[in-house]
């Protein structure tokens, strides 16, 4: 769900393995013993940082194969290393401070999370954060194998707005109440478990009591840019679909979560529904998007603010709006796009939040933001 954005250049290639008897860098982390050895690989946990110039020198390893570490974003794909003739494969990454971020190994073409890392996003991924990232109480750790819960309400959502059908599941937390609308809604049932989120910050008394609608999406590309099609068929068709379902649903106070595209799609909802939509939750807003500007070399190098700025300038009346805008403090080419949106929304009236997160353009870094957003959106 990531939008286009230009990468930091791969870490260097790396050496030859080292002989057998050479000694083992990985002390220096906490891992005794020879490396590739049972008991070697018994004490092992990854991933492991250590203070290194202003961040963290992390380490990654690898059992088996050769393997590639592929970041969700922040960095290109890093390729490991051997550790002499043995099954350990490395990855000494410098990290900055103040990041945490999706990762995964690529061996033979194939996805794998990180078996040594207890802290998953889906099947094929893991989580990396740095030691001075802030907590993120309400998400558990959720390994490789793990199933996540999912909603027993599920509707059945043939659009005429939209075309083709779509299941939409719907999750009462607490009882239920202000329907929160997650944009990409199946990144938030099946990488990140959203719902055990939700209702353990209801619980802790962070959050009222809401109804989760999880809406996937077909063409997200098609469906998220400025147009006003896929807010006609959450208006027109969705949610009555989800009034009528017999779970407890106020869409008169409606949330709307939305990440990338999907923040942006948030936004332009605000401006041009606003009797449909006055309260958003919008994490690294893809607010570079004019038309075309996905197929340009560079998405992100046209006018700042594409679309939705001109929009802004246009002078509408958002004093009924409450927007919430996150981004990631090291999404430098989104920053120019999101403060001026920021600024131009605040300007039209409308109450804001603005903050900034310990990640890059990554899921593991929206997350904690979508459950104090959407609290300060409700109000």
């Amino acid at each position: 769900m990531t939008g286009p954005e230009l990468r930091p250049a791969p870490a260097p290639a790396p050496g030859p393995g080292l002989p057998d008897d050479a000694e083992s860098p990985f002390a220096a982390y906490g891992l005794p013993g020879k490396p590739g050895t049972d008991a070697f690989w018994a004490a092992a946990r990854t991933p492991l940082p250590v203070p290194a110039d202003d961040g963290w020198l992390t380490l990654f390893l690898w059992r088996g194969s050769p393997a590639d570490l592929d970041f969700e974003s922040w960095s290109g794909p890093v390729t490991l290393r051997r550790w002499a003739a043995t099954d350990c494969w490395y990855a000494e990454v410098p990290m900055p401070a103040r990041l945490r971020v999706t990762y995964r190994f690529l061996v033979d073409g194939e996805a794998r999370a990180d078996p040594l890392n207890p802290a998953g996003a889906g099947g094929d991924r893991s989580i990396a954060a740095t030691p001075d990232t802030p907590p993120q109480p309400h998400w558990p750790a959720v390994g490789p194998d793990d199933i996540l819960p999912l909603p027993e309400t599920r509707l059945r959502w043939s659009s005429e707005r939209l075309g083709g059908r779509r299941t939409v599941r719907v999750h009462p937390v607490a009882g239920g109440g202000p329907v929160v609308l997650l944009l990409d809604g199946d990144d938030w049932l099946y990488l990140h478990p959203a719902m055990t989120a939700f209702e353990s910050a209801v619980a802790a008394g962070e959050l009222e009591p809401v109804t989760l609608v999880f809406l996937p999406a077909k063409d997200r590309s098609a469906e998220f840019g400025c147009g006003p099609e896929l807010w006609e068929a959450v208006r027109d068709e969705l949610l009555p679909l989800v009034a009528g379902s017999g779970v407890r649903a106020d869409v008169d106070r409606l949330v709307v979560a939305g990440q990338s595209l999907g923040g942006l799609s948030a936004l332009y909802a605000a401006l041009e529904f606003p009797e449909l939509v006055s309260r958003i939750a919008c994490q690294s807003g893809s607010f570079w998007w004019a038309p075309g500007a996905e197929e340009r070399p560079d998405p992100l190098g046209g006018q700042v603010g594409g679309t939705i700025a001109e929009l802004l300038r246009r002078g509408p009346d958002l004093s009924s709006l409450r927007c919430a805008f996150d981004v990631g403090e090291h999404e430098t080419r989104m920053l120019p796009h999101c403060e001026l949106t920021e600024s131009l929304t605040e300007r039209a009236g409308a109450t804001v939040r603005v903050s900034r997160s310990a990640s890059d353009h990554d899921r593991a870094g929206w997350r904690q933001a979508l459950l104090r957003d959407v609290a300060w959106a409700l109000g």
